[in-house]
């Protein structure tokens, strides 16, 4: 009997470790993660807006500061490769909103600047019609307006002279009555005619020789066609040779609006396409007119193509003087509102560009979101189409979809990865693929003009920046258009240092920025001409009087969703791309 006591209780503790088994399996909560329970269970805290971060315990993002989350057990696993489960509670969290690719319109607002020109087909140059003296000028400032036929000044000329009154005394001649004489004279008659003409007198001022009087020396010139004066090369009692100029006139009743097209958007503008053109000189009024020509040699530095608009110049009373309303070489805006026929579209904001692959999210109901690769076409203002990939009526996610996109990365283990790490799709000034701060070559020292040009413009990318940090719409809107004296004049700078002219290209491919109507839209906007500015800086800031400007960088850039650099003349950071939800967001990139 005692030799099985033993035995019995190995048995009854073997029957409480598969009890205790057994029951531990089958009283489980639903939605424990397998594995481990509760206390003693280890729990992994993550960023949504930064997956690679990884921490053992609760706190917060040191990118962003935002509260680390604890990681799921993963999908479900009835979920396809793509999926990813959200419940109800988080998609409420992250504010889901979803749209349905439809086939719509697509329209596209160009904001442009240029300068308003004449028209140079119609300019004409007055010159001396023969060897003589002008002694006296009818018009003698630039400026006036002159018609067709008007007296501009009046020239004594011996040759001239001659020639007129050999015409005349042919003209008071009494008619022969012999046929041969009279047709003798008619011939010798019409060479002088030829002889006046070729020195520029009209058929009226020839017909009018006969009834010359003899005291009166001088020969008026006369407008060949209506303009205004734009230079005035002569004065009075200045001798002049055969054609020197005295007068140049140009026709100010069309002129030209002129701007730089950049190549992406090149396809957008076709030729009769209205344009919209206003300039600070003429508040509150807008000038309409049409897209005449588009020159089809792109700039090799710039990468654009002048676009020409033809533009009525109506006259107006100035102090009882006539001129034209549109003055010459003013600085313009143009708005070339564009719309395309029905295309499949989708709001920009649902695309992810990742990579060179733009990506959504479509919507799969009960909580379920499909990763989908598609392709796009043509960026609108608030619309993008989209040639293959989605069907019609497929509803995608247009807000939430980055948190989405964090969290496949959570779950399918990959932290940032090229096939996930994506970001709102770029708009028409970026290809959405990213800058990435490579190695700069060596570069020549600035000289005291280009330190100035760099430090002007640096300054004015700080406060562009600035005023993007702190969701300054109206200064950002207020700045931009400085960029178009600054970049030229930094241009200025360096003509000639053919090394620094990659940089500049750069700059310039990045800086045409106008108006934005939201702050989404300028921070999208702001984010090439960053990324050339922060090259401009690290190259600038080798030499003494840069080396205290700061270079930040943030790993979650708006427009692309990967790292965006930005400068500061001083700390502390301050992100421009998120402004004050995520204002310190970022590290600094030291030389």
């Amino acid at each position: 009997m005692k030799s099985k006591t033993p035995l019995i209780i190995l048995a009854a503790a073997l029957l409480g470790v598969a009890g205790g088994f057994f029951a531990a399996r089958f009283s489980s909560r639903p939605g424990d993660p397998p594995g481990g329970h509760g206390a003693g269970a280890e729990k992994t805290y993550s960023c949504s807006m930064h997956p690679q971060v990884r921490e053992k315990k609760p706190g917060t993002c040191a990118f962003c500061g935002m509260a680390l989350a604890p990681l799921g057990a993963g999908p479900a696993a009835n979920l396809l490769p793509g999926q990813v489960m959200l419940g109800t509670n988080r998609i409420n969290a992250i504010h889901v909103q979803t749209a349905v690719a439809k086939r719509q319109p697509l329209s596209r607002t160009l904001r442009v600047a240029g300068t308003i020109d004449d028209n140079d087909t119609r300019r004409r140059f007055i010159s001396a019609i023969a060897d003589g003296r002008v002694d006296r000028l009818f018009i003698n400032f630039v400026g006036a307006e002159v018609a067709a036929g008007q007296p501009l000044a009046t020239l004594f000329s011996p040759t001239l002279l001659n020639t007129e009154r050999e015409y005349a005394s042919l003209a008071r001649l009494p008619t022969p009555t012999n046929a041969l004489v009279q047709a003798e004279r008619i011939r010798f008659m019409d060479a002088v005619v030829v002889r006046l003409k070729r020195l520029g007198l009209t058929d009226a001022q020839i017909a009018a020789l006969p009834d010359k009087s003899a005291t009166n020396l001088h020969t008026e010139l006369l407008a060949p066609a209506a303009g205004t004066v734009i230079s005035r090369f002569v004065y009075e009692g200045q001798y002049v040779k055969e054609g020197d100029k005295l007068l140049e006139l140009a026709d100010f009743s069309t002129m030209w609006f002129q701007f730089d097209a950049y190549e992406r958007d090149l396809p957008w503008i076709r030729t009769g396409q209205t344009v919209e053109v206003t300039t600070p000189s003429v508040p509150g009024k807008s000038f309409t007119g049409a897209v005449a020509f588009i020159d089809p040699n792109i700039k090799d530095m710039s990468r654009s193509a002048k676009v020409r608009v033809e533009l009525d110049n109506p006259v107006v009373e100035d102090s009882g003087r006539p001129r034209r309303l549109l003055l010459h070489r003013l600085f313009a805006d143009g708005l070339v509102k564009v719309e395309v026929p029905e295309v499949l579209a989708l709001p920009r904001s649902a695309v992810l560009a990742a990579g060179a692959q733009p990506v959504v999210y479509v919507d799969k109901g009960g909580g379920i979101y499909e990763q989908r690769m598609i392709k796009v076409g043509r960026t609108g203002d608030e619309l993008i189409e989209v040639t293959a990939g989605l069907g019609e009526d497929e509803k995608v996610v247009t807000t939430g979809n980055l948190l989405i996109d964090a969290q496949a990365q959570l779950e399918s283990g990959s932290a940032g990865g090229p096939e996930h790490h994506g970001g709102p799709a770029a708009s028409s000034s970026s290809s959405g693929t990213g800058h990435k701060l490579l190695p700069l070559p060596p570069l020549p020292e600035l000289n005291a003009a280009q330190q100035a040009a760099v430090s002007n413009f640096l300054a004015l990318a700080n406060s562009i920046s600035l005023a993007l940090a702190h969701a300054k719409l109206e200064d950002f809107n207020a700045l931009v258009p400085r960029l178009h004296t600054e970049l030229p004049a930094l241009s200025r700078a360096f003509a000639g240092a053919d090394d620094w002219q990659p940089l500049l290209a750069k700059l310039h491919a990045g800086g045409h920025l106008a108006a934005a109507p939201d702050l989404a839209a300028a921070r999208k906007s702001f984010y090439a001409l960053s990324a050339a500015t922060v090259d401009l800086t690290r190259a600038a800031r080798r030499q003494a009087p840069f080396k205290d400007v700061k270079v930040f960088e943030c790993p979650m850039a708006p427009k692309s969703g990967m790292t965006a650099y930005w400068m500061q003349l001083t700390g502390p950071i301050q992100n421009p791309f998120h402004g004050a939800p995520m204002l310190d967001c970022g590290t600094e990139v030291k030389p």
